[in-house]
């Protein structure tokens, strides 16, 4: 038997690591003298020490690496093992994303672009008799698949999708969500009467006085041009937002491959304020 100072140094693992193990329940010390409380180690206990430092170095949580002990089997172990393997590689993709957003924001902000000015217009929108779906989706990077879900409805119906046609994105919450949000996704008839008994017809509604700005770029630059339209607004304090965002990809994945090139037109739907009224 060994006292806790010798199994650490013959372990190479600190007292402070041993004595969290033994609270955590993963290594109890072989004995524990009654009258003392000192702990003593066998040397028994050494592989399945080892089995714990390689899995905590491997990602394992205290959890992971419990379950892992009681099942201390190849194959399990192997799968186990797998699994972290490809969450660290998802991980690392994603810490890569971030780096190089923090790259481009290094580049712009020494070629002072990192502010992006919207010029904003303001214009009736009217009523579009349209093809559509509403669904509660995971995300907004989701909506493609909104869009598929809607061609697969037509063609249930043996109808097709028209083409060259204006498609918009309508989005039915009153605040930006992260997850579970509510999206619809119409295409606008130029002659709807060959689709009206359609279950997916509806006419959307017409906005008296719609802001719209463009976004040139990837995606990503929609989220700064909302600042650019929030100081938009401090500008002109005449105005509120009044409604649902829309949205209309000009240019995107399915029609430019180079991202620099899309083409985003972001719509919201404003109303005068009334002289005297507060925002």
């Amino acid at each position: 038997m060994f006292k806790i100072g010798e199994f650490s140094k013959l372990t190479q693992v600190s007292i402070r690591m041993l004595r969290y193990y033994d609270e955590t329940g993963l290594l109890k010390p072989a004995q524990i003298d009654q009258f003392t409380g000192y702990r003593s180690y066998s040397v028994d206990q050494i592989p399945t020490l080892h089995r714990i430092v390689f899995l905590r170095d491997s990602g394992f949580h205290i959890t992971e690496i419990a379950a892992a002990l009681q099942n201390w089997q190849d194959d399990y172990i192997i799968g186990e093992l797998r699994n972290k393997q490809k969450a660290i590689q998802s991980l690392i993709c994603t810490e890569m994303e971030r780096a190089a957003k923090i790259d481009t924001a290094i580049q712009d902000l020494r070629k002072e672009q990192i502010a992006i000015h919207c010029n904003v217009t303001l214009k009736k929108i009217p009523a579009y008799p349209a093809l559509t779906l509403r669904k509660i989706i995971p995300d907004y990077f989701s909506e493609g698949q909104l869009w598929k879900e809607l061609t697969e409805s037509l063609e249930r119906e043996h109808a097709r999708l028209p083409q060259n046609t204006l498609n918009l994105a309508i989005y039915h919450d009153v605040e930006y969500k992260e997850a579970d949000v509510d999206v619809e996704v119409c295409v606008v008839l130029p002659e709807p009467g060959a689709y009206e008994k359609s279950e997916l017809f509806r006419v959307t509604e017409e906005v008296e006085t719609m802001a719209c700005f463009m976004v040139y770029g990837p995606f990503e630059k929609i989220g700064p041009a909302f600042l650019s339209f929030a100081h938009w607004l401090t500008e002109h304090d005449q105005y509120k937002m009044a409604g649902l965002n829309r949205q209309i990809c000009h240019r995107g994945p399915w029609n430019e491959e180079n991202p620099d090139k899309y083409l985003t037109e972001i719509q919201i739907p404003v109303e005068r304020l009334k002289r005297g009224t507060a925002q």
